[in-house]
């Protein structure tokens, strides 16, 4: 009983988080790339035969399959993410103009974002 309720929660949050992740590819401010991964992440968990199929998506293939290879991503994807991230923590920071150290907090965060992509993610050649 327990594994089945598990499987479905994984499968309810994948399925959330393929949706976002396809409106993302569509819409400039939504971030495609983490709502993948965690679609990614749940459907492995929940069923093979969903992840096999998520994996055979027009939608993984083009923005998660080199990452998840160890490949990279290519610089304009990852210029996109840079972006999509800084826009949204904006957002936040400014929102929290009353609670500095909520802003102290998205700050060390973009940091690491940025820092992360720029430096940790390899660049993928366009052409590969």
């Amino acid at each position: 009983m327990k594994t089945k309720i598990k499987k479905a929660f994984f499968i309810v949050i994948g399925l959330l988080g393929l949706g976002l992740g396809a409106v993302g590819a569509v819409v400039p401010v939504l971030p495609t790339f983490p709502f993948l991964m965690v679609a990614a992440l749940c459907f492995a968990r929940s069923s093979k035969k969903l992840n096999d199929w998520f994996l055979g998506t027009k939608l993984y293939k083009n923005n998660l399959e080199s990452y998840v290879k160890g490949e990279g991503m290519t610089k304009k994807t990852k210029v996109k993410v840079m972006i999509t991230v800084t826009a949204l923590m904006t957002i936040g920071f400014i929102m929290m103009h009353q609670i500095p150290l909520g802003q102290l907090t998205l700050f060390l965060v973009w940091v690491f974002h940025i820092f992360y992509f720029w430096k940790v993610v390899k660049v993928k050649n366009e052409e590969a």
